[in-house]
């Protein structure tokens, strides 16, 4: 092939804003139902529902709830576990789910009724949508549903209870709520779902309690199963306020196994209980200064998964994961071989196969099986295929950068490529530096279109795991302990510098971006930095002080006590890292996106922002979409916002493109 040359940001690419919306989102909450596979799988082009997909035993795959049923559950807001299947006595299988609208949970029974309209299990909440479900275990024996309530008794977010109850499979509970039982008496604020022991005897969770968040410090509880059903003695068995423990489960010979943090990396641990539930000792399996879990941000998070044979399927890494198979007895580890560079949290056992939800640099998310007997690894689900040749696909290169005071920063950089294009001589590209939300979070290195969607143009993108991220240890997640605001704005400031001082990129076009605390990393980037030419804002937090004070949902109200501070005790830190306080020292061009849904970061602060903004002779735009949450999802959406971005970088980079709408501005 010819290779043109023109400058960068003006190579026409194949990847538009509509294959990059179709191709958003990843297959998640694996499990498997008899000797079928499950999951569920975004439908962008449908509203971004996610529907609940099955994988029979030959191969092929369908939707289970047609449109506009919706798999998703708003507990903690960011969800959770939100489907459960059992097979029925007279054969086929029985599902619950968490339908997103109402948050009820319903029952449906595909093949017993094909066509037939799933049946409500739960009533509908006298508190807006306040009754909430998630992690479903379902108890055939019992007739009912064991799982997570999430309970609004009020108009306010933290007007708010979570226990573990239990649910009629008979569909009582659909007209009243009293027939809801509570399995435990045990009170916190945050709980996940139980899981059971083989022998049905007892029952282990995960909770905590503000201010902490889950990464900070969890414990497990165990407690006896009664005749009756309920919970009895409960009692903590492992975790504290500085031991962050995101998984719990059992083996197949009925010892506990959690994920713990307290030696500064969350490793696999084994604990044994006596029989009157005493902890006992708890040994390490495989002690490594690598990652077996991470922060739990959605309860039902499996990095873990025991197979029947005694082995266990662990995810595991630093900075990228693997899937291994871990040997309990000898320690000794066996990755799978293949091209995935990141796992999801979404493991389920299949007999002696395990199966789990991965992606590499150049294929995105797609089911993939391990048969532990021969170590061959395989897709069996939503299979990757190349919407266009891959060879528009830049290679990424994992980067570790110096940062302020000698600190290392990671980061994985995607230069610009095009297989028809290259850059003149002696220009160099813009670039994007991209942070990403949490800020307890990582950004994964695999495929991604959007990213993708630039690259090919000629725009190179960094993605940046700045101090704070997950992936790398406690020790570098302590790193933004009251230093949010500082430390993740220097990390991307100081991988901008150093591309540009390289060579890599061009000094004077460079743009920053991000979305949730990466839109807060963003305007503050712009208000107290003068590395960026403009920055593409996305449904952020602006407004430090009105977010801890009741701006914002129940999980992460007390989180900028530990990002930040306590805001009795230093109010004036909270006023001097907040964007909205700054924006008279914004100079640049940016783009501000909003979801008028979001209840986590609310339009009330993006709107206060604007405010400030106007009148300074600063260009600036926003775009708000109706019935957008926090997380674009419907496909319409993505496209105009991935659309307004790029025309945004073209203006003030200088870029000739007749391909994307002009923004409106505002000055």
């Amino acid at each position: 092939m010819a290779v043109t040359t023109a400058a960068y940001g003006t190579w026409p690419s194949p990847v538009d804003a509509g294959l990059t919306a179709a191709h958003d989102g990843r297959p998640d909450h694996l499990g498997a139902v008899g000797d079928e596979l499950w999951w569920t799988e975004p439908r962008p082009a449908e509203g971004g529902r996610r529907t609940l997909v099955r994988r029979r035993a030959d191969g092929t795959e369908e939707s289970v709830l047609p449109a506009p049923w919706n798999a998703r559950s708003r507990v903690l807001e960011y969800g959770g576990l939100p489907w459960a299947a059992a097979d029925r006595p007279d054969g086929g299988p029985l599902v619950v789910f968490c339908h997103l609208p109402d948050q009820r949970l319903y029952v449906h029974e595909p093949d017993a009724a094909p066509g037939g309209a799933p049946r409500p299990l739960t009533p509908v909440s006298p508190v807006g949508e306040g009754l909430r479900w998630a992690d479903p275990v379902i108890h055939r024996d019992r007739g009912e549903v064991w799982c997570v309530l999430e309970e609004y008794t009020g108009p306010a977010p933290a007007d708010v209870r979570r226990v573990l109850v239990a649910v009629p499979l008979d569909g009582s509970a659909a007209d009243d709520r009293e027939v809801v039982r509570e399995l435990s008496d045990e009170r916190h604020r945050f709980v996940t779902g139980p899981r059971i022991s083989p022998d049905g005897r007892r029952a282990a969770w995960i909770a905590w309690d503000h201010p902490r968040m889950p990464w900070d410090g969890t414990e497990v509880l165990l407690a006896e199963v009664g005749p009756d059903g309920t919970f009895r003695d409960a009692r903590t068995v492992a975790g504290g306020t500085a031991e962050s423990i995101p998984q719990v489960g059992w083996d197949t010979a009925g010892r506990l196994l959690l994920v713990s943090d307290r030696t500064g990396w969350w490793n696999l641990y084994r604990a044994d209980i006596g029989a009157d539930g005493t902890p006992g000792e708890q040994t390490a399996l495989c002690p490594r200064a690598e990652e077996f879990g991470g922060a739990l941000w959605r309860t039902g998070l499996t990095w873990f998964t025991p197979l029947e044979n005694g082995l266990i399927a662990v995810v595991h890494g630093k900075g990228t994961t693997a899937l291994g198979i871990l040997d309990p007895e000898r320690g000794t580890l066996v990755d799978a071989a293949g091209p995935w560079t990141d796992w999801a949290p979404t493991l389920t056992a299949h007999g002696t196969r395990v199966v789990g939800v991965a992606a590499g640099p150049r294929t995105s998310y797609e089911i993939v099986e391990l048969d532990t007997r021969t170590g061959r690894a395989r897709v069996v689900g939503a299979r990757h295929t190349d919407a266009v040749d891959p060879a528009h696909y830049a290679t990424p290169r994992l980067r570790t950068f110096p940062g302020p005071g000698g600190r290392e920063i990671h980061a994985h950089v995607h230069p610009p490529h095009h297989p028809g294009f290259t850059g003149p001589e002696g220009e160099l590209p813009p670039y994007v530096i991209r942070a990403h939300g949490g800020p307890t979070g990582h950004a994964p290195l695999v495929l991604d279109l959007e990213i993708t969607y630039f690259t090919s143009r000629g725009i190179g993108v960094a993605v940046v795991d700045y101090g704070g991220s997950t992936g790398y240890g406690r020790e570098y997640r302590e790193r933004l302990r009251e230093q949010w605001g500082v430390v993740d704005v220097e990390d991307c400031a100081a991988v901008a510098s150093a591309l540009a001082a390289e060579g890599t990129a061009d000094p004077a076009r460079l743009a920053v971006r991000g979305g949730s605390a990466g839109g807060f990393t963003t305007a503050a980037s712009l208000a107290t930095t003068d590395v960026y030419a403009c920055g593409t804002i996305v449904y952020p937090v602006l407004d430090l002080r009105a977010w801890a004070t009741g701006e914002t949902h129940d999980f992460e109200s007390r989180y900028l006590e530990g990002l930040v501070g306590p805001l009795d005790e230093m109010p004036a830190r909270y006023k001097e890292r907040s964007p909205i306080e700054h924006v008279d020292q914004i100079t640049v061009p940016f783009l501000l996106l909003q979801g008028l849904a979001d209840v986590i970061c609310p339009p009330a602060q993006a709107e206060r922002f604007l405010a400030r903004a106007a009148g300074r002779g600063v260009p600036h735009a926003y775009l708000a979409f109706e019935g957008e949450g926090h997380g674009f999802r419907g496909a319409d959406t993505m496209v105009r916002a991935l659309e307004a971005e790029l025309s945004l970088y073209a203006r003030t980079f200088g870029i000739d493109r007749d391909d994307v709408p002009e923004l409106e501005y505002r000055t």
